[in-house]
């Protein structure tokens, strides 16, 4: 019989380890040995020899750690970093932006007809925007795009690189239809209405 050679042993640790380290990184609370090793098709033996391993790495040297509790492993910040991961927190919270009815309709209208006028956007609505719009140039979710080829010369307005990052877009293609993305900016909003502290988005 020929033995594995140890440097084969070594690239299957590491697989191993990055593969148990990527699981628990994305799951939602603890995930225990016997459900790792089933699902990556391991020994509970091999399982517990990577846990061992990143947490080894971990120490001291990662803003990461792994603890034990009655229902398996999870990942965390590691417990000196406490305090400054809570103040980030809690900055992070006062900043998060809250949108008005008024914003989402008038975000919607800029979403599905860029490049559009105020004037354009104030007939789709039934009711002056020129504070919304403003507003929402203020909190970088829509821009100027130039100027449109009619009397007045008037401002068209388009969406942003934030706009599609705060709802997963990677291009104007992805634009659900409309009725989804109402829905989606309006649970966006009902979300984020509870964080205090947050800049509100009105008309």
């Amino acid at each position: 019989m020929i033995s594995s050679s140890p440097l084969h042993d070594q690239d299957l640790s590491v697989d191993l380890d990055r593969k148990v380290e990527a699981l628990l990184f994305v799951s939602s609370g603890p995930v225990g040995e016997r459900e790792l090793a089933s699902f990556l098709g391991v020994s509970s033996k091999d399982i517990r020899a990577s846990l061992g391993r990143l947490k080894a790495r971990y120490e001291g040297a990662s803003g990461l750690d792994l603890i034990s509790v009655a229902e398996g492993w999870l990942m965390v910040t590691a417990e000196d970093l406490a305090e400054v991961v809570a103040a980030f927190r809690d900055v992070s919270q006062s900043q998060r932006l809250r949108l008005s009815r008024a914003a989402v309709e008038t975000l919607a209208a800029v979403a599905y007809h860029q490049p559009i006028t105020r004037a354009e956007i104030e007939e789709i609505r039934g009711v002056r925007c020129d504070r919304v719009l403003d507003t929402l140039l203020k909190h970088g979710l829509i821009r100027v795009g130039g100027r449109k080829k009619s009397p007045g010369n008037p401002l068209l307005y388009r969406t942003t690189s934030r706009f599609m990052d705060l709802f997963g877009l990677s291009s104007l293609s992805d634009l659900p239809s409309l009725e989804d993305l109402m829905e989606e900016i309006g649970g966006y909003e009902e979300g984020c209405s509870s964080e205090a502290g947050g800049d509100v988005v009105e008309d």
